[in-house]
């Protein structure tokens, strides 16, 4: 078999369960996996798939640009954003990321709930600008154009200075053994911080994002006390969560 039939069958693979073993392709190949480790090399120096330790892994589907985030799966929000709100009450006070998940929840908020958002989300404070009894906190810092987020120093400090009772955290990658990443480096950073300070941590996910990895590390899986899918909480892709001792909805 020559080398570009390799690497679309391992593409192919990877399309179709999201991620592929060393071991499993060199069999299914018969090569080295020697061989099979550079052919995911090139395949992730060429920016389509995610190398990781022992195989690789899709990339997450979800587009870097929030204006294009904001278009896409927007039934599929509005299913999460329907869930999470059970978990909140008056008093609480509660972390809301930059995600276009965590946008759905705020514009869906009941006009008299009494919570207090803390965010570094543009879109997410105008949304709550004129809600009639949420107070909204705004971590400042460098704008980010693309994400309409601010990052950096001082949105890291503004957030180790809270104690939140909830951190609603949109995700870009989710699998049970890479744990959470996302494309910005900042951004994972951001998210630790969120996920540090928050007592109840609820990942916002639709389930094309799972079973994908990008580069920069924010958690384990085991970090989150709930998941949140547009899809049934019996779903076969979110067995592994159940079974890790995650609420999954």
């Amino acid at each position: 078999m020559i080398k570009e039939e390799r690497l679309q069958l391992i593409l192919g693979q990877v399309s179709k369960d999201g991620k592929v073993l060393l071991g499993n392709l060199s069999q299914h190949l018969n090569v080295s996996e020697d061989t099979v480790r550079r052919d995911i090399k090139e395949l992730s120096d060429r920016g389509l798939l995610k190398s990781v330790r022992g195989g690789a892994m899709a990339h997450s589907p979800v587009p870097h640009n929030f204006r294009d985030r904001e278009k896409q799966d927007i039934s599929q929000k509005k299913i999460i954003a329907s869930k999470a709100l059970s978990f909140l009450k008056d008093g609480q006070v509660v972390i809301f990321d930059g995600g276009t998940s965590a946008l759905a929840i705020a514009e869906n908020l009941p006009d008299d709930l009494k919570i207090t958002v803390v965010t570094n989300s543009f879109p997410i404070a105008s949304v709550l600008e004129d809600h009639p009894a949420t107070d909204v906190i705004f971590a400042g810092g460098r704008l980010s154009k693309s994400s309409f987020t601010t990052t950096g120093y001082e949105t890291v400090q503004a957030f180790k200075n809270v104690r939140a009772d909830i951190c609603f955290l949109g995700v870009c990658s989710i699998d049970a053994e890479t744990g959470l990443t996302t494309m910005d480096y900042e951004d994972a950073q951001l998210k630790k911080t969120m996920v540090a300070t928050s007592k109840h941590i609820i990942a916002l996910s639709t389930i094309t994002k799972t079973n994908t990895a990008e580069a920069f590390y924010v958690c384990p899986i085991t970090d989150l006390d709930t998941v949140i899918t547009d899809v049934s909480p019996e779903s076969e892709e979110l067995k592994v969560y159940v079974e890790a001792g995650i609420q999954v909805l």
